[in-house]
C-alpha cells in the first residue's frame, strides 16, 4: 500500500474520522516532501515531526481533525497561524481558494514559501510576523486555524478579522494537554464555542 494510503487509512480506521474531502487532500500533498531529510521514514506514521526551533509537524490525524473542523467548501479564505513546514498551509490550499499563513521564525517561513512554490501552491501566501496580530490587511477570513497551543485566550485580533459566520479553531489550555477548539462567529457577531478532544502542541509563541 502506498505510504499514503496507509496514513489515511489509520486515521480513519483508529479514530474513526470520514471526511472525504480532507482525507483526499492528505492522499495528494507529499508529506514528505515537507519533513527534515533524517526524519522522512517517518513522514507517513501517526507521529508529531520535528522540524528545528523546538517546532513540530502535527501528527497527521491532528492536521486532519482540525482541518475538519473547519468545514471548508471550496472558496474560503483562511487564515493561519503558526506556518511551520508549510504541510497544513498545503492540505488547506486543497480545499480553500486563498490560504494566508503567518509564522513568527524567519527561517522556517522562508522555508515553507519556497517548499510550497516549488510545489506548485499558488494559492498559499506566506508571511514572516507575529500571529497574534493577525492579517488585517487580508481581512475578514471565512476560517483561522491556529497551530499552536495557547494557554488562557485567543488573541482578540482574530477575533475581529473573522468574518461573521466563519470558524476559528485552536487547541487551548494551560500545560501541555490542550482542548481542541472551534467558534463559530454568529450573525450577531457573538461567538459559539464548541469543545473536542485533548491534543499536544508546542505553544504559541508572541513577539
Amino acid at each position: 500500500m502506498d505510504p499514503k494510503e496507509e496514513m489515511v487509512a489509520v486515521i480513519r480506521e483508529k479514530y474513526g474520522l470520514e471526511s472525504p474531502k480532507v482525507l483526499s487532500a492528505m492522499l495528494e500533498v507529499p508529506r514528505h516532501r515537507f519533513t527534515p531529510l533524517k526524519y522522512q521514514a517517518f513522514a507517513y506514521q501517526d507521529r508529531p515531526i520535528p522540524i528545528g526551533h523546538g517546532q513540530t509537524m502535527s501528527q497527521p490525524y491532528t492536521v486532519a481533525f482540525m482541518t475538519h473542523l473547519l468545514g471548508l467548501k471550496g472558496e474560503e479564505k483562511v487564515l493561519e497561524i503558526g506556518t511551520g513546514s508549510g504541510y497544513q498551509a498545503a492540505i488547506l490550499a486543497r480545499l480553500a481558494k486563498q490560504v494566508y499563513t503567518i509564522e513568527i521564525i524567519k527561517s522556517l517561513a522562508q522555508a515553507a514559501k519556497k517548499r510550497l512554490a516549488s510545489l506548485g501552491f499558488t494559492n498559499v501566501h506566506v508571511k514572516q510576523g507575529s500571529g497574534e496580530f493577525g492579517w488585517p490587511e487580508k481581512a475578514p477570513f471565512d476560517a483561522i486555524l491556529i497551530t499552536a497551543g495557547i494557554d488562557d485566550k485567543v488573541p482578540q485580533a482574530l477575533f475581529s478579522q473573522l468574518r461573521k459566520g466563519g470558524v476559528l479553531v485552536a487547541p487551548i489550555g494551560p500545560g501541555y494537554d490542550k482542548v481542541m477548539t472551534k467558534f463559530i462567529k454568529t450573525r450577531n457577531g457573538k461567538l459559539k464555542k464548541q469543545e473536542y478532544g485533548i491534543f499536544h502542541f508546542v505553544p504559541f509563541i508572541k513577539n
